[in-house]
């Protein structure tokens, strides 16, 4: 956004507050966690990914002031903005789960969800010998919500890979009630369960780990107070996940602790000089890097058009795109909108399993991120859909 916001009004109007030394494009840690990539080529530094002329502010910031269009960081320091685009992210709270963080300086068990410990889910897998592969996912929204069962389609193709197969009880526990939202892939990914032997429990939500005896326990949604204590030889979890605390406590959030948009032009409800993209908002989509792409060509034009004292015209449709692993060179590319009708791109179908999607996923996308997303020149697939559809009609 940035880099959209200075070809508006120049480099010297714009300024970054980012604390992180480095930047990650996370994505990719589905194949680190299953050995298919480095996660040395997840990141670089942050400066070389700051457009040049913009300001970068090396702070946290700890408090929104929008009835006073400023900023409070760490440091105590104030600063005031004319229009700001609120980008922070999701917050992970492993510490939600009683054992965890801690559990994780134990073997046997990783998450993909940080750079800390998805090198440990590959280490679980390598180390696995024989028993319970247990795959988590949380009773809360989440970013990426396919990736908590990619990688255990991915274990399930190193286990066979590695003739491990046979010894692996492979469980996805998850805390929805379906595999998937969105009918058409779902059907698909049942189909994969099916043939794969794979068990998946609904409405168990992970609330502890003793990391020491190997032991996970889940409670019953359905019957709260309920839990059941499994034993496991491997387990990758997906953690708890919230608005960073700073939203929470912020005027600028809805009930949830959520940027509170409008879900077509993703300015403020309340605030016009206020925008927000991506997962710390509440637009009712999921939580991707592909819908990111697709917001910021959105929000682009919504301020552009603001900046003139004029109407938002361009809506967002809540596209959003889950590539979901199925193998070590398979991909089921699923793209929905706000209605969870799939909203595809190719003039193929889509939740059938392709090679092609896996090589877009693993090279071609991150390539896409660090030089065309980064830089504001990517706002996702929608004139290349528009292309191909006008081609067949």
């Amino acid at each position: 956004m940035a880099s959209r916001m200075k070809r508006r009004v120049g480099a010297e109007n714009v300024a970054i507050i980012e604390p992180s030394e480095r930047h990650f494009y996370q994505p990719i840690w589905t194949l680190v966690g299953a050995g298919a990539k480095q996660l040395s080529s997840s990141g670089r530094p942050t400066a070389s990914v700051i457009p040049s002329g913009v300001e970068w502010i090396k702070a946290r910031v700890v408090e929104l002031n929008p009835d006073k269009s400023c900023v409070h960081t760490y440091s105590g320091k104030e600063i005031s903005y004319k229009y700001l685009i609120i980008a922070l992210g999701i917050q992970l709270d492993y510490e939600k789960i009683k054992g965890l963080p801690e559990g994780f300086a134990h073997p046997k068990i990783g998450s993909n969800y940080s750079f800390k410990t998805v090198e440990k889910t590959w280490k679980a897998l390598q180390d696995f010998k024989e028993g319970n592969a247990i795959f988590t996912f949380p009773n809360t929204p989440i970013k990426c919500a396919g990736a908590p069962q990619k990688i255990m389609y991915l274990s399930e193709a190193y286990f066979r890979k590695t003739g491990k197969r046979s010894k692996a009880n492979i469980i996805f526990n998850t805390s929805l009630g379906v595999i998937f939202g969105v009918k058409k892939y779902a059907d698909a990914l049942q189909k994969i369960i099916k043939e794969r032997n794979l068990t998946v429990n609904y409405k168990q939500n992970l609330i502890e780990v003793r990391a020491d005896k190997q032991e996970a326990v889940f409670e019953n949604l359905d019957k709260p107070g309920e839990t059941q204590v499994v034993s496991y030889e491997m387990l990758h979890v997906t953690p708890p996940m919230s608005p960073p605390d700073v939203l929470k406590r912020s005027p600028v959030a809805d009930a949830a602790g959520w940027v509170d948009l409008d879900k077509e032009t993703l300015q403020h409800k309340r605030y016009p000089n206020v925008f927000g993209i991506g997962d710390c908002t509440n637009l009712p989509t999921s939580k991707t890097a592909a819908a990111v792409a697709a917001q910021s060509g959105i929000l682009d034009r919504t301020i552009s058009l603001i900046m003139k004292n004029e109407k938002p015209m361009k809506k967002y449709d809540g596209y959003t795109s889950c590539p979901l692993v199925t193998g070590y060179n398979r991909v089921i590319l699923a793209e929905f909108d706000y209605s969870s009708q799939p909203l595809e791109t190719f003039p193929f179908d889509q939740s059938k399993e392709r090679l092609s999607m896996y090589l877009m996923k693993a090279d071609l996308m991150p390539f896409l991120y660090w030089n065309m997303m980064l830089r504001g020149y990517w706002g996702g697939p929608a004139f290349l859909r528009k292309l191909f559809h006008l081609g067949m009609s």
